[in-house]
């Protein structure tokens, strides 16, 4: 290894100890690491072929895939405002009343088709409708205990895949670091997620039976306030012209390889003009495009480059292929998936996780001469699929609230994980042939 491989790896095993024990706020962490690339670039680099300057350091702010994400934030937070998010509420509540294993499965498809327009992995999704489910009464024929583990799994599974710009633009942004020049429909990357979409729906049909039944917390005031909050609703003029907008950005990302750089900014013009219609405001415009998210995916862009820059991806790439030569390419990406969220489930770090495994996972399919889209695509979306140890974020509030014992939150989430990857990966080598 060469010293710059060796301080990019130094620079990432810093940021992600920085993130895993939450030194810093969500979002800091890789803005502090790409300035740590500018010192070390100007005290070691002077021979190197890639400088680590100011410019490479914040290369991730004048990165398209970022900005398009970022006022797609903006259009996502107008979209919750609307009645649709009250609907999805409502017909819970009616499944709920008539009970039964039909009413289970619609209340599953039901969360998963509100995740379509909250977005996968929302965390005002995830809290409103765990919020819901803890002050449900208690019913012997359809205990909350059966309703609570599934349905806040299936926040994280949109029904209809619309909805990906986010985790798509992290892959377009390890496809690029890695050198890869090829297209990389978005259309594909839903379909992968429909997929890993399908995958939980079958694991959460097996495991109505392994659900258990007991009580649950009773509702708090801060938990009904929640959700009377989640009934407002706009005015019907602005909520029409907001999910025009919304539709309007998902089809402009999803022709992305059609339109060109039009469709980078096609959800920047849609948000501009839900602030001049009121239904954002200058506050919530600017924390849209400033998210800890957004500053999180921005920051990590340059620690990718650095890793890939430094030869130090293409290396572990070249000695992971030879390790998986003999491998299917499900099994490649299927290991792969397993490595990056079983990283992420145990530190919590979703984007860190990613960041350490995808790369790797593009220059092993690189150095191997295969299409490295499948693998990119599913060890992407991997990062936020664990959750079978109730550690951080959703699996710990559905753990809590659920008042569940660990056998009984494995019982359910060990079954689920694996089918989900399994399915996922096989979806991932059927949408982009290795």
């Amino acid at each position: 290894m060469t010293l710059q491989m060796i301080l990019a790896l130094a620079v990432l095993v810093i940021m992600l100890a920085l993130i895993m024990f939450d030194v810093m706020p969500f979002g800091a962490p890789p803005m502090f690491a790409s300035l740590l690339l500018v010192v070390l670039g100007a005290l070691f680099g002077a021979d190197w072929e890639v400088q680590w300057d100011v410019p490479y350091a914040f290369a991730g702010f004048t990165n398209a895939s970022v900005w398009m994400v970022a006022f797609f934030m903006v259009v996502m937070a107008a979209v919750q405002k609307t009645s649709l998010i009250a609907n999805v509420k409502g017909a819970m509540s009616k499944l709920v009343e008539i009970g039964g294993f039909k009413s289970y499965v619609l209340l599953v498809l039901v969360v998963m088709l509100g995740c379509t327009l909250a977005g996968g992995g929302s965390t005002g999704y995830y809290v409103l409708i765990l919020s819901l489910v803890a002050t449900l009464p208690y019913n012997e024929e359809f205990p909350t205990s059966k309703l609570l583990m599934p349905l806040g799994f299936a926040t994280n599974h949109p029904l209809i895949p619309i909805n990906v710009a986010f985790q798509y633009g992290l892959a377009v942004t390890v496809l690029e670091s890695a050198g890869y020049t090829g297209e990389f429909p978005m259309f594909g990357f839903a379909l992968v997620t429909l997929a890993l979409s399908i995958g939980f729906l079958i694991s959460a049909i097996i495991g109505w039976k392994l659900l258990p039944t007991h009580p649950i917390a009773d509702a708090t005031e801060e938990q009904k306030a929640a959700r009377e909050a989640a009934g407002n609703t706009m005015d019907p003029t602005k909520e029409k012209i907001t999910i025009a907008l919304f539709i309007i950005s998902v089809v402009a990302m999803m022709l992305m390889s059609n339109l060109g750089n039009i469709a980078y900014v096609v959800p920047g013009i849609c948000a501009f003009i839900l602030m001049l219609i009121g239904v954002v405001n200058w506050r919530e415009f600017r924390d849209g495009i400033f998210a800890p998210v957004i500053l999180m995916m921005a920051g990590v862009i340059p620690i990718a480059n650095a890793l890939a820059d430094s030869g130090l991806t293409a290396l572990i790439g070249e000695a992971v292929a030879g390790a998986a030569g003999g491998m299917s390419p499900f099994l490649i990406v299927f290991v792969f998936s397993l490595l990056t969220s079983t990283c992420a489930t145990f530190t919590g770090s979703n984007i860190g996780s990613a960041f350490i495994f995808c790369p790797i996972a593009v220059a092993t399919c690189m150095q191997l001469g295969v299409s490295p889209l499948a693998a990119c695509s599913a060890v992407m979306l991997s990062a936020w699929q664990g959750g079978y140890m109730p550690v951080d974020g959703l699996p710990a509030m559905i753990y809590g609230m659920g008042k569940y014992t660990l056998p009984e939150f494995w019982k359910f989430t060990v079954p689920m994980y694996f089918i989900r990857i399994a399915a996922m990966s096989l979806g991932a080598v059927l949408v982009f042939p290795m």
